[in-house]
């Protein structure tokens, strides 16, 4: 009896480990230039791969603002709504082989994310290899 309810015990925590460490979820952005609370991003899995969409914008002044400088459909899109992380794929603790665009400039970079413990994950959007770009580090809502 003792084996059983410790075998369970020990399937309950890998389990608990294995959902706490996922990416999905609600993630504030911060400001790089300012250190500021920006917005929140929700992050969620469509057909095995990862995309996240603006669902808040923290600034009031900002709400209702286009992404003007965006190319293709999401040419003049509000922010607010507006799916900026496309198509990551899992590859060991990273999720890559995506794109995130940065609506204040419109531009696309390629991107990478990756949690750095359960409530920090690691956002790099770079152009042709991942030496080139920057690194934000967001943090969960709950």
């Amino acid at each position: 009896m003792k084996k059983i309810l410790l075998t369970i015990s020990l399937v309950a925590l890998t389990v608990m480990t294995a959902v706490a460490q996922d990416v999905t979820g609600k993630w504030k952005t911060i400001d790089d230039e300012t250190g500021e609370a920006k917005s929140i991003v929700e992050i969620y899995k469509q057909n095995g791969k990862i995309y996240g969409k603006v669902i808040e914008i923290l600034d009031p002044t900002k709400r209702d603002l286009t992404c003007v400088e965006c190319s293709g459909s999401d040419k003049n899109k509000p922010i607010m709504g507006l799916v900026i992380i496309k198509g990551l794929e899992k590859d060991g603790d990273e999720y890559n082989d995506g794109t995130i665009t940065d609506p204040n400039n419109g531009k696309v970079y390629k991107c990478y994310i990756e949690l750095d413990g359960a409530n920090k994950l690691d956002v790099r959007g770079y152009i042709g290899f991942s030496l080139l770009g920057r690194t934000q580090t967001w943090t969960r809502v709950n």
